[in-house]
């Protein structure tokens, strides 16, 4: 019995795991896109604020994560449709 509970835990650890290195890899993707093809608004993320979580002495979970990948989504949307509209986004 506590051989499957131990089981039970690694497989939620490992998707936990999982699903955070995915949240990560995502955030350095669009990073990327961000510094390579929008410079002018890459500059700005160190304006964004990594306050990340509530509470400072709290480790950093999926959801902040989310929450900070959702961000940077927005801000490079608003960023190409003021850019698209006033018609000086380089292509």
């Amino acid at each position: 019995m506590q051989g499957r509970i131990n089981n039970a835990i690694i497989v939620i650890q490992n998707k936990y795991m999982k699903n955070l290195n995915a949240l990560m890899q995502n955030i350095i993707e669009l990073t990327t896109v961000i510094e390579t093809k929008y410079p002018e608004l890459y500059k700005y993320l160190d304006e964004t604020p990594l306050t990340i979580g509530k509470h400072p002495e709290k480790e950093i979970d999926t959801t902040d994560l989310k929450s900070y990948l959702s961000t940077l989504k927005n801000q490079l949307e608003d960023y190409i449709k003021t850019h698209e509209k006033n018609g000086s986004l380089k292509s």
